[in-house]
C-alpha cells in the first residue's frame, strides 16, 4: 500500500506553501493545517493564538477560543478556497505560530507580553493574525502594530464599540478603542465601526454603521463605505465574533440580538479587496457557549476570507 502524501501536515510538512491532504476528521490540528514553526524565515504570515479572557465583563470562556477556531478550521483542509476558487497557500506562506504564553497569575503583565510577541513576529518581516481571546489582546497587537506602521486606520466588525471609560491601566476588553484613540495608535478619521447595536458614552469620531443600516444595504455598498472611509491608510481589521446575530455566533461572551448573518458579514469582507491591512484578529469565540462549533466555523472563515484578501494582494 503506497503512503498517503500527507497526514499530520502541520509536523511534516516540507514546505510553507500549498494545501494539505488530511482528512478532514483526523490529524494534528492547526491552522488551516498550517505547519507549527516559529521559524519565521521565509514566512509571509504568522497566525498566533491569544488565549486570554481574563477582562471579559460577561461569560467567560474565550480562552479556548484559539483552539476551537483552529479546529474549526480544519474543514477548508486540501480544498480550492471559497470564494476565491483557488489554492490561497499556492504562494503565500502562512505558519501556525502556536499560542501566546500569558503570565495569568500576574495578569498587569499580559499586555506587555503580547506586545511584545506581536513585535518579535513583525520585526521578521512577517504579517500577523491573531486569533482570540477576548477582546483586550487587540490593544497591545494594536500597539505591535502602530509601532512599525504608524497611527492605524480601524476596521472594526463588533456589536459594541469599546469606547467605555478607560483609566488607562485596567484590564477591559471594552475599553480598548477609547484607549487607542487617545494615545494615537488609531486614526479614528480613518477608522470605522460596522454592526454596532449597543451604545457607549463616547463615538471617538470613529464612522459608525450600524447593525440595521448594514442590513439594509448591500455587502457591495458597505464594503464602499469601510473603502472610502480607510483610503490608502495602513489598516488593522479586527473581528469579534459578537459582531454576528447570536443566531449565527451563540458561542460568544457578550452576544447581542439584532446583528447580521455571517453570509453577509463574510460578503462584506470578500469585498475589502484593495484596503492596505498590516493585521488583524478575529477574537471573543467562547465554545462553552457554542454549539456543533458553529461560532468557531464562522470565526475560522473570517480568518481564512482575510488570508484570501492577502493573497489576493499579492497575486497583484
Amino acid at each position: 500500500m503506497s503512503e498517503k502524501p500527507s497526514i499530520d501536515h502541520a509536523f511534516r510538512a516540507d514546505t510553507l506553501k500549498g494545501g494539505a491532504l488530511d482528512p478532514t476528521y483526523a490529524g494534528a490540528l492547526s491552522f488551516m493545517r498550517r505547519r507549527y514553526s516559529r521559524d519565521l524565515a521565509g514566512v509571509d504570515v504568522a497566525i498566533l493564538g491569544i488565549p486570554l479572557d481574563v477582562t471579559v465583563t460577561n461569560r467567560p470562556g474565550a480562552r479556548f477560543g484559539p483552539s476551537a477556531i483552529r479546529r474549526a478550521s480544519a474543514i477548508f483542509d486540501g480544498d480550492p478556497q471559497y470564494p476565491w476558487g483557488v489554492d490561497i497557500f499556492e504562494n503565500l506562506a502562512v505558519v501556525d505560530y502556536g499560542d501566546v504564553d500569558l503570565p495569568l497569575h500576574h495578569p498587569m503583565e499580559i499586555p506587555g507580553v503580547i506586545e511584545a510577541e506581536a513585535a518579535a513576529i513583525l520585526a521578521a518581516g512577517a504579517h500577523l493574525f491573531s486569533l482570540g481571546g477576548d477582546h483586550f489582546s487587540t490593544w497591545p497587537l494594536l500597539k505591535a502594530h502602530a509601532a512599525r506602521h504608524g497611527p492605524l486606520a480601524l476596521v472594526q466588525f463588533d456589536a459594541h464599540q469599546d469606547t467605555w471609560p478607560d483609566d488607562g491601566v485596567k484590564l477591559s476588553h471594552g475599553t480598548f478603542v477609547l484607549r487607542a484613540v487617545r494615545e494615537g495608535i488609531i486614526d479614528p478619521e480613518k477608522s470605522i465601526q460596522i454592526g454596532i447595536r449597543t451604545v457607549a458614552p463616547e463615538t471617538c469620531g470613529i464612522e459608525i454603521i450600524d447593525a440595521y443600516a448594514w442590513q439594509e444595504m448591500s455587502a457591495e455598498e458597505a464594503a464602499r463605505r469601510i473603502k472610502a472611509r480607510v483610503g490608502d491608510a495602513s489598516a488593522y481589521l479586527t473581528f469579534d465574533i459578537d459582531c454576528l446575530d447570536p443566531a449565527y455566533a451563540p458561542g460568544t461572551g457578550t452576544p447581542v440580538a439584532g446583528g447580521p448573518s455571517s453570509a453577509l458579514a463574510l460578503m462584506t469582507l470578500a469585498k475589502l479587496a484593495g484596503v492596505n491591512f498590516v493585521g488583524g484578529d478575529v477574537v471573543e469565540v467562547a465554545p462553552p457557549y457554542d454549539h456543533a462549533d458553529v461560532t468557531a466555523i464562522a470565526a475560522s472563515t473570517v480568518a481564512q476570507h482575510y488570508l484570501g484578501l492577502l493573497a489576493l494582494r499579492r497575486a497583484g
